[in-house]
């Protein structure tokens, strides 16, 4: 399993990320190819899915995630897809073209005070080898940007099943601003966007409650 370090944008990703130019929405919806700086020029997190999902045509599939607390190991949070063939069984007409694409978190108030979280991801590929493989994560309360990650998983081989735990340092919130996000659940966001070679491949989305319940 391969870990990845990340305390937001650093080194040459904030050089990055401070280079880049402010975009819209909009303005990416009109282009034909969007990259990493695209991206990172968001001011807020989107209204829509800037790619579809026949835009993934490497074929990679998330099947498992989970969050622990580095500090305890306690796990807050694991899911597990159901295996590719059990999918298939559905009924195609029945199944939203987004799903997948979405997580909605509940977690306590005690989430917004963790330094560290490590999150498991295990991924399969389809049979294209995998170049540069990168994700981007950008958090955002409201239209406030609260921090923006960035990972690199590097190299997959075709037809490979992959784990990758990503190490999340999290800014420290001011106390008004831990206050706002546990009275409105569901107003922090996330973007996901990840890219292969420096196109942007998938795009998810989620959003979270720091109340304790649903």
């Amino acid at each position: 399993m391969k870990v990845k370090k990340s305390g937001g944008a650093g080194g040459a990703a904030a050089a990055a990320a401070a280079a880049a130019a402010a975009r819209t929405e909009e303005e990416l919806g009109r282009k034909t190819l969007i990259g990493p700086d695209d991206v990172l020029g968001l001011q807020r997190v989107t209204s829509d899915y800037l790619c579809t999902p026949e835009e993934n045509v490497y074929k990679i599939d998330f099947t498992r995630f989970k969050i622990r607390d580095m500090e305890s190991g306690t796990v807050l949070f694991e899911i597990t897809k159901p295996a590719a063939s059990e999918r298939e069984h559905n009924d195609k007409k029945d199944i939203d073209p987004n799903a997948g694409r979405f997580v909605r978190y509940q977690f306590t108030p005690a989430f917004l005070r963790l330094r560290q979280v490590g999150a498991t991801v295990e991924f399969t590929v389809g049979d294209k080898p995998i170049n540069n493989f990168r994700m981007i994560e950008r958090h955002y309360f409201r239209d406030q940007l609260l921090k923006s990650f960035d990972f690199e998983f590097g190299f997959c081989i075709p037809s490979s099943k992959n784990t990758c735990e990503h190490i999340y340092e999290f800014p420290q919130l001011s106390e008004d601003l831990i206050r706002e996000m546990i009275l409105h659940p569901y107003e922090t966001q996330s973007d996901s966007f990840y890219f292969v070679d420096n196109k942007l491949v998938m795009h998810n989305k989620a959003d979270y409650s720091y109340s304790g319940g649903p």
